[in-house]
């Protein structure tokens, strides 16, 4: 799994590609949301349009993301929910806390 991390109107937007399973690939994911919260970036959006599927390594960074995130007054929202993400949120009970958008620029909005 890769990722890209780009900036949009002061919005940190970071696309992972592929799967978000664990192993050094997701500590890399882990890692650079950890770093752009120390960095004082506190408003980030997961572009999830390239991730094929996430087990339960892959829900557990983006729940520790969104938590490290909130305890430093920020935010994390979700963008590009692929249908096959979209079920395991639901199935996890996670769509009550990620705010999901269809497009990373409404997501970017919404941030006001």
């Amino acid at each position: 799994m890769d990722f890209t991390v780009n900036e949009k109107n002061g919005v940190m937007v970071i696309s992972p590609q592929g799967k978000i399973m664990g192993g050094p690939d997701a500590t890399k994911l882990h890692d650079k949301l950890l770093e752009l919260i120390s960095q004082d970036k506190k408003r980030i959006v997961i572009d999830l349009s390239q991730v094929d599927w996430m087990n339960s390594t892959g829900l557990s960074i983006l729940i520790s993301a969104f938590i490290a995130i909130r305890d430093n007054q920020g935010e994390l929202k979700l963008a590009n929910v692929t249908e096959r993400i979209g079920k395991l949120l639901e199935i996890t009970r996670l769509t009550k806390v990620f705010e999901k958008f269809e497009s990373v620029e409404k997501a970017v909005q919404s941030f006001g």
